[in-house]
């Protein structure tokens, strides 16, 4: 290098410089793109999106086009950086160059030109993929070379390359939480909501077998079809003497087409139910769902390993679960059993949802137990409670205020930031 000016050689680091810049930016920049928005642009046919796609296939072959690129101009400028300095400083020449190189490549050819890929992958990667590409065919034997040597050693270690990049359903949630205002927060809610079908079992969206609504065939002709008349279903239960001996679902337009053909009677309406559908006790919404639809029902008995009969579920319960509500339901709104109070407390049923409750009220009572608030009552007390009992169950105080046919069916719950007043204390 002797020969060299002094000029060109500067000129030449500056250079030098620049491209360990773009060899920084780039591997920053390619590594940052959101693969999901990538993959979309690239099947929408935007040329540098699949150019890039088509690099990122390997990315080993990339980061060692990239890091053959960055090492040697890297090492490259270290020498020219020495010859200048030693012309200009003499014997000191070697440690103002290795001080002052590593100064400027930290901050013109690593940090800043990373940050600015990092901020603006896109703006970066694309550009860079054109020169990328073209210096992958001349380069490829050395990148396959020192991949070659890489994977050895790998092997050597017992170490194999590569992972599971599936997106887990945890790691799913994360990105829909994170989407903002892409999504619409009710599309947010709905996407979440499916994710977490399997988590939610069918006995957690039941009507109680206390609450269905149901018709004893053994009964007066007339009380059965005053109860048909003010039915608030399509479907009605039909069982004898005892709702776990049940005959089947009568739907109304089976009853209708009877009364016009002059067929209404006991006899008539038994052979036009239909077949009973029963589902197993803890079977998740989203097996069920697929259940239904397989099975070309609508709706079913919950049963558990007794075969005793627990509760009723619909299918239009389960597409609540991800829509929110949009039918009436069988069983009273969680609001219609959620009373506040100007103190600031609520009344609660007993009978109401935990899950439910929880849900509306943006509250943590346990829900690995019991379904229900009595439920939960009674299992921390380990018996009937009396009125005007309290407790503290899992942070909330809770007093007891009616107590009817062995169970809860009414408490005052104070929530968590509830204080009370002087008069109260």
């Amino acid at each position: 290098m002797d020969s060299i000016s002094t000029s060109t050689l500067l000129i030449t680091l500056v250079l030098l410089i620049l491209f360990s810049a773009f060899f920084s930016s780039s591997e920053t920049g390619m590594m940052s793109l959101n693969r999901y928005r990538l993959r979309h642009l690239a099947q929408s046919k935007h040329s540098a999106a699949r150019r890039v796609e088509k690099l990122l296939e390997r990315p080993d072959n990339l980061l060692g086009l990239i890091l053959i690129g960055n090492n040697l101009v890297n090492i490259l400028a270290s020498a020219i950086a020495t010859v200048v300095c030693i012309r200009l400083f003499g014997d000191l020449g070697v440690a103002v160059a290795t001080f002052g190189l590593t100064i400027v490549v930290l901050i013109f050819g690593e940090v800043t030109p990373k940050t600015l890929a990092a901020m603006y992958p896109e703006k970066v990667a694309y550009p860079a993929s054109i020169v990328l590409k073209f210096l992958m065919v001349p380069l490829y034997p050395f990148v396959q070379l020192m991949n070659g040597i890489t994977g050895l050693l790998l092997k050597l270690l017992h170490l194999k390359p590569g992972g599971d990049h599936n997106l887990s359903s945890d790691e799913l949630r994360t990105i829909v939480n994170e989407a903002g205002n892409l999504i619409p927060q009710h599309h947010q809610d709905m996407l979440l909501s499916i994710l977490d079908l399997d988590k939610v079992q069918v006995e957690d969206i039941m009507v109680p077998r206390s609450d269905i609504y149901a018709i004893d065939i053994n009964d007066d002709w007339k009380v059965i079809v005053r109860k048909l008349i003010h039915s608030p279903h399509t479907k009605v239960l039909l069982y004898r003497d005892n709702i776990d001996d049940v005959v089947g679902f009568l739907h109304a337009r089976d009853a209708l087409r009877l009364l016009a053909k002059e067929q209404f009677n006991k006899s008539s309406l038994l052979r036009a139910v239909k077949e009973i559908y029963f589902i197993p006790e803890g079977t998740p919404l989203n097996v069920q769902m697929a259940k239904f639809q397989r099975n070309k029902e609508r709706i079913g008995l919950i049963v558990d390993e007794y075969g005793d009969i627990q509760g009723l579920v619909t299918l239009d319960d389960i597409l609540e679960e991800i829509v929110g509500d949009f039918t009436t339901s069988m069983a009273p709104a969680p609001s219609d059993e959620i009373h506040p109070q100007p103190d600031g407390t609520f009344l609660v049923e007993g009978g109401v949802s935990i899950r439910e409750l929880n849900k509306e009220m943006e509250w943590h009572l346990p829900t690995d137990g019991p379904r229900t608030l009595n439920g939960l009552i009674l299992e921390y007390l380990e018996d009937l409670p009396q009125p005007n009992i309290s407790m503290r169950l899992a942070g909330y105080p809770i007093e007891i205020v009616e107590v009817e046919q062995n169970m809860v069916k009414l408490a005052r719950i104070m929530p968590a930031w509830y204080q009370p007043t002087s008069d109260e204390e």
